[in-house]
């Protein structure tokens, strides 16, 4: 696939996978881009436009067979196969991100977590046994890491994610509040919970202001 796909564009498709999951516990064999389109909070045409870059989905006057949408979409957002993940920080974000049941169901395994407090290095969390930070490398490595987790101060996010990306990681979610530069075949996604916190309180400023 050539072309860039926008942000928007995939996260549409994340809301269209849990609402194909969805209506396949409601026993649907087929949907519709309206009905998809009512639980993705968007359009019809947004809906068929947005799929249209992957290729042709469904028939017109029937709608898209339910099983069969859902497994195109799983594949295509990648969640069709097991991620093998490092959480970097057990801190309170690191502990809420690694008791968060919804990773493992999408296929995100966290088999290895790491950290370089002394009193919480060799406590274990489950069957997982808090890493020192310092065997970073060897992890990755040992483990065959697909992808790490960031949840650790900005002050140490930079070197962090330069280390892991020395040893091939294939992508960083990133909660630390800072920008990372990594090479651009290393994709990152910033999650910044101010800064959405921030793009809520606008769009409420602005709605009172016309009201």
């Amino acid at each position: 696939m050539s072309r860039r796909i926008s942000q928007s564009t995939v996260r549409r498709l994340s809301h269209y996978l849990r609402a194909l999951e969805g209506f396949e516990g409601e026993g649907g064999g087929t949907v519709s881009s309206e009905e998809l389109a009512s639980r993705g909070q968007t359009t019809a045409a947004q809906v068929r436009k947005d799929l249209s870059h992957f290729g042709s989905f469904g028939k017109r006057g029937l709608g898209y067979n339910v099983e069969e949408l859902r497994d195109r979409l799983k594949a295509i957002l990648g969640v069709d196969r097991v991620w093998r993940v490092a959480l970097i920080g057990a801190g309170r974000i690191g502990s809420a991100l690694f008791e968060y049941p919804d990773f493992k169901e999408r296929g995100y395994e966290c088999v290895v977590v790491l950290d370089n407090d002394p009193e919480k290095v060799g406590v274990k969390w489950g069957e997982t046994t808090i890493r020192d930070v310092h065997e970073l490398e060897a992890v990755i490595t040992d483990e065959r890491i697909d992808l790490v987790v960031l949840a650790i101060p900005a002050t140490a996010a930079q070197e962090i994610a330069e280390r892991a990306v020395s040893v091939g990681i294939k992508g960083v979610l990133n909660f630390a509040p800072v920008q990372i530069n990594v090479p651009a075949h290393v994709p990152v996604e910033d999650v910044n919970l101010v800064m959405e916190l921030e793009a809520l309180s606008f769009q409420i400023t602005r709605r009172g202001a016309t009201e």
